[in-house]
């Protein structure tokens, strides 16, 4: 029998990723106490403020410059799923959406034809720290998708599919994992089509604890992502943290896990198998389309910022809440 790891690779900033996925980045920040403002309630002396990725004293600021995150800045051609397990993302974007998510909730949003997004992480906490731990992950759109109207949807945590294996958790973001399926994805999504065998697994393992994988019909790029515990063995190899591998999505793998809890990422779906041309926040099929993205946005910055600030954050005594493009609230 083959072995179920093709290829063992240490994970950088980004982790790298196979054809359908563009991108993933895991952001672990261990931010301080916040202020009433929402910012660190410590000196940002020090830090390079508006481009801070160093990781001094443990977090980063990225693109803010009071408040942690990504201030307003446009997608077009692709998908962003942001997975945040722990803290707070703020979302404003230019349809006028907004949103506060967090503590294992799940956004979907569909670029297509071009959008603007802020993502700002608020320390809401004055009492104790925000610690902020996120996925991002970049799938791409095919051709006949690109310019579909944006669009972006909650997987809210209550609601996302959590399996208990014995000593195991899955859970199920998209996909499914033994016939437990996911929450409906966007409707323009790759993922939206079952023959693709698109599936993002968060998986925590339990000391000794064993899992198997299932197997895919057809011969699909299946990625695993071991970014917390000390290791665990596939097959004959043993997968150190901070590592990830390439499957084979069609033999058997089974995850026996060593003596501290394990954490994994899972991507996995049928390759779209286009031309992939990108320049940062775009990603199209050829420079020339490249070329009409950015010309477009100079023109028209995709609709416009409707916010007063480009690092818009909600207000400090705001829950977890959803306002969609037509005026649809949802508060949880």
């Amino acid at each position: 029998m083959s072995s179920p790891i093709k290829n063992i690779f240490q994970l950088g900033f980004p982790w790298q990723t196979e054809d359908p996925f563009l991108f993933c980045v895991y952001h672990l920040d261990h931010y301080p106490k916040g202020n009433a403002q929402m910012e660190p309630s410590v000196s940002l002396e020090g830090r390079s403020l508006g481009n801070d990725f160093v990781g001094k004293d443990g977090w980063r600021m990225y693109h803010g410059q009071t408040i942690p995150g990504f201030p307003a800045h446009p997608h077009r051609g692709f998908e962003t799923i942001t997975i945040v397990n722990k803290g707070f993302c703020d979302h404003s974007d230019s349809l006028g959406a907004a949103g506060r998510f967090g503590e294992g909730d799940v956004q979907w949003m569909t670029a297509g034809s071009g959008v603007q997004h802020s993502e700002m992480f608020p320390l809401l906490h004055t009492d104790k720290e925000n610690p902020l731990e996120l996925f991002q992950i970049w799938l791409n759109l095919p051709k006949v998708n690109k310019f579909v109207a944006p669009h972006f949807k909650m997987l809210w945590h209550e609601d996302i599919p959590v399996i208990q294996n014995q000593d195991s958790s899955i859970k199920v973001i998209a996909g499914n994992f033994n016939e437990i399926n996911a929450l409906t994805p966007a409707p323009n999504s790759w993922a939206s089509n079952q023959e693709n065998e698109l599936a993002i697994w968060n998986i925590h393992m339990e000391p000794q604890a064993e899992l198997t994988l299932p197997i895919t019909i057809g011969n699909v790029h299946r990625t695993i992502y071991y970014y917390e515990g000390d290791e665990v063995f596939i097959g004959e190899k043993v997968l150190a943290p901070n590592h990830g591998a390439t499957l084979n999505s069609q033999s058997k793998t089974t995850l026996i896990n060593g003596d501290k809890t394990s954490h994994f990422l899972i991507l996995q779906g049928k390759p779209i198998n286009e031309p992939v041309v990108k320049h940062g926040p775009f990603v199209m099929n050829t420079d020339a389309e490249i070329q009409n993205a950015m010309n477009e946005y100079r023109l028209t910055q995709y609709g416009g910022w409707p916010w007063q600030h480009s690092d818009n954050v909600h207000p400090k005594e705001k829950g977890r809440f959803a306002k969609y493009p037509d005026g649809t609230l949802v508060e949880k």
